[in-house]
């Protein structure tokens, strides 16, 4: 059995003072694959460095986050280029909209999404989607770039089932990590209703841990809690979830 997480900020200072640990407490619990999003360019060498120390298990994405589209995000979106033109990457991401922390840059950020998608299917990407606060904007994005080159996964999906069926229907893939888990989530009344052949799992640590641990900093393990409520909801035995989830990912990410 191997699990893979999708969506987690290994490098993040928050992992500073025990990141082997916790990967060596991750790896026997079988959660053996991190796929790591990018924030910005101050994050590139921290991602590099990890994925140096860690060849078979950590995979990078590029891109810029859209907390991070600010005035210079001209001069952000030039370093991911960049980089493509320097190495592989698994994915374009993390990309999209967030409209939690400023609605002003709402203009730069669908500037910077839509160019960001066109980087994807320049080098026959993935996009993996951060959208907070902004599923209209984002879909409206994604309505103007759907293709059949377009694909990925709709990370930290906290939306509807109609929201879901939509995002589905731009050759996506959902994200589901702790939010599942939380009473108050949502997710887990509908989530069968969603083929198992279209959610990847995630953690998203060091944010959004699932319960009991609401609150902390999360963990590469606790993927091991999200696999669990998955196997629960869907009523599949936890070996299953882990082969197929894993299988999606490989999907998705080519490796």
């Amino acid at each position: 059995m191997t699990l893979t997480d999708t969506h987690i900020h290994l490098y993040s200072e928050d992992y500073e003072d025990d990141r082997d640990e916790l990967i060596e407490n991750a790896f026997k619990q079988n959660i053996e694959r991190f796929f790591l999003p990018a924030i910005d360019s101050d994050t590139t060498q921290a991602m590099y460095e990890l994925e140096a120390r860690y060849p078979e298990n950590v995979f990078l994405m590029m891109g810029l986050h859209p907390t991070h589209v600010q005035e210079n995000f001209e001069d952000e979106l030039k370093h991911v280029e960049e980089q493509f033109g320097q190495r592989r990457f698994y994915a374009v991401g993390e990309i999209g909209i967030d409209l939690y922390w400023d609605e002003s840059t709402l203009g730069i950020q669908q500037e910077a999404f839509r160019r960001q998608i066109r980087l994807a299917k320049k080098h026959k990407l993935p996009i993996v989607i951060h959208c907070r606060k902004a599923f209209d904007e984002v879909f409206d994005v994604l309505e103007e770039e759907k293709s059949d080159d377009l694909f990925g996964i709709f990370h930290c999906f906290t939306g509807n089932l109609e929201q879901a069926k939509r995002a589905l229907s731009y050759n996506l893939k959902l994200g589901i990590g702790g939010v599942v888990t939380f009473k108050n989530g949502k997710l887990d009344k509908f989530l069968n209703e969603i083929p198992l052949k279209d959610i990847v799992l995630e953690t998203d640590g060091p944010y959004l841990s699932p319960s009991p641990f609401r609150g902390k900093r999360n963990q590469p393990e606790y993927l091991l809690n999200i696999a669990k409520k998955i196997a629960e909801i869907y009523q599949k035995p936890l070996a299953e979830i882990a082969e197929i989830t894993t299988q999606n990912s490989k999907d998705i990410f080519g490796i």
